[in-house]
């Protein structure tokens, strides 16, 4: 089946690109008609102002270099779909993808169209499917290993990589109080809901409330732990957690048994 890209991933291959390390968000920007400029900004984290093909991408400086070329990205989101109006994006208006990620509301919502675009010019499916097929488990290594060549964040890869359905495993993420969102791929059943609350077994649980590190390895543990679902107690799986900010966890849980994989 042939694939279409998508207008970011066709700015890209108009380009030559064809390796992650050669996504240079400024390049693409110029090449669409906008320039990119790094300043202290307070009311926003990025913005765009744009006349007759011709625009100036705004981003603080003060952001992680992966924040600011996703924040690049975003608002050549704006450029491409809503194009000829000045929009200043605030902190909670990148990212909402990663928390709000429906194909309805994606289609119903200019912040997260722009999200969308923006993981398809940082992550671009005809890259990131080929270098993803070649794992034979999507561990955090693999997903740090990824996010390395592609400087783009863990949570976003470790989305992307869900987004491809070849692999068993979800992406949880968790505050102190309760799960605040979560990512499964089509070949994980509906019935694995996660469980709004961490239970105190789970190494999760010790690095959010207790303050412990990060596993360096998946740890095993009961299913139950993760799913309140009467089927969990047959199971385990194996979970491996990272750090997010404003105090929250991801963390990546693999149903490893293909026996919870059936309808």
């Amino acid at each position: 089946m042939i694939v279409r890209p998508s207008a970011a991933e066709a700015a890209l291959q108009a380009l030559g690109i064809t390796e992650p390390e050669e996504i240079d968000v400024e390049v693409v920007a110029r090449s669409l008609g906008a320039k990119v400029k790094y300043r202290p900004l307070k009311s926003c984290e990025a913005r765009i102002v744009g006349q007759n093909g011709r625009a100036i991408i705004t981003v603080d400086a003060r952001a992680r270099i992966q924040r600011k070329r996703f924040s690049v990205a975003h608002e050549l989101g704006h450029w491409h779909r809503h194009r000829g109006v000045c929009l200043a994006c605030r902190s909670s208006d990148i990212d909402r993808l990663l928390s709000d990620g429906s194909k309805q509301r994606i289609n119903n919502n200019p912040e997260l169209q722009a999200d969308a675009y923006a993981s398809d010019l940082l992550l671009p499916g005809y890259i990131f499917r080929p270098l993803a097929a070649d794992l034979e488990r999507l561990t955090l290594a693999a997903i740090r290993e990824l996010a390395g060549r592609f400087n783009t964040s863990l949570t976003a890869t470790a989305i992307r990589a869900l987004g491809t359905n070849r692999f068993a495993a979800m992406l949880i993420c968790h505050s102190q109080s309760g799960m605040s969102w979560f990512r499964r791929p089509p070949s994980v059943p509906d019935r694995w809901f996660p469980r709004a609350d961490l239970q105190p077994e789970s190494p999760t649980f010790r690095m959010l409330f207790r303050g412990g590190p990060e596993a360096k390895q998946p740890v095993t543990v009961k299913a139950s732990c993760w799913f309140d679902n009467p089927l969990a107690d047959r199971f385990v799986v194996t979970e491996q957690s990272f750090g997010l900010p404003n105090n929250k966890v991801a963390t990546l849980v693999q149903l490893n048994d293909p026996k919870m994989l059936v309808v």
